[in-house]
């Protein structure tokens, strides 16, 4: 799902094909030149327009980015083929917080993170508020969704990547301190927002490393704290 002119036309420019468009009396000349343009391209496409009202109660939320536009879902890639060249991977168990999903997209894209994997109960990047919230990085960043998740991360490894855990434990080695050295492939794993990682990932994991901090405060928000992992490893 994509929200707003600019993430719609995003979406379009990179080959999503639309399903269909929704609209709001008030806004449907703001699009007439993006639907144009669309269905140049992938044919006609069903546009519904109604009054603020109706397309409030429709969606549940008031539509003030103009239209909404369902897009046929790009079929995902393998993790064999998902990783093939990349050098830096994020890896997200767990995370249930579409607003989380969307910022960590961001910063991954904006940082030079190659790929991403979703553990099997991840919340959906193409989500409506994943997609706005990462200005469309959720479109343009590869990634795919495990299967089988102890075995899958057992597979990152023997494609060579160094399972970084992001987390607080006695034997945690300070980010700095790991960035100075960083492995080749690094994969870097990253916990929901309640709980951490799981014990299928802290049990994967080759490394944990912890972001030193200040004032008695002991961790950071998960997309936060990957913009920090990210930044600091960009090699």
């Amino acid at each position: 799902m994509a929200e707003s002119s600019k993430v719609i036309g995003r979406a379009l420019e990179l080959g999503h094909q639309p399903r269909s468009l929704l609209t709001t009396e008030r806004w449907l000349s703001t699009f007439e030149d993006l639907i144009a343009d669309a269905e140049a391209r992938f044919g006609p496409i069903p546009v519904y327009v109604g009054t603020s009202e109706i397309v409030e109660q429709l969606t549940g939320f008031n539509l003030h980015r103009g239209a909404l536009a369902a897009m046929h879902r790009p079929p995902l890639p393998s993790m064999t083929d998902l990783v093939a060249s990349a050098r830096r991977i994020a890896v997200l168990d767990g995370l249930v917080d579409h607003t989380n999903v969307g910022a960590l997209f961001r910063s991954a894209a904006a940082l030079g993170i190659d790929a991403i994997v979703l553990s099997p109960d991840c919340a959906d990047p193409l989500y409506r508020r994943s997609v706005r919230v990462s200005m469309g990085a959720a479109l343009t960043l590869p990634y795919t969704r495990a299967v089988s998740w102890a075995e899958d991360l057992q597979a990152l490894r023997a494609e060579g990547f160094t399972l970084a855990a992001l987390a607080l434990s006695d034997d945690s080695v300070d980010l700095a301190d790991f960035a100075a050295d960083l492995p080749d492939r690094v994969a870097w794993m990253l916990g929901s927002e309640g709980h951490g990682l799981s014990k299928t990932a802290l049990a994967a994991a080759d490394v944990v490393v912890r972001i030193p901090m200040q004032r008695g405060i002991d961790s950071l928000n998960v997309a936060a704290a990957s913009a920090v992992a990210f930044w600091a490893s960009r090699g």
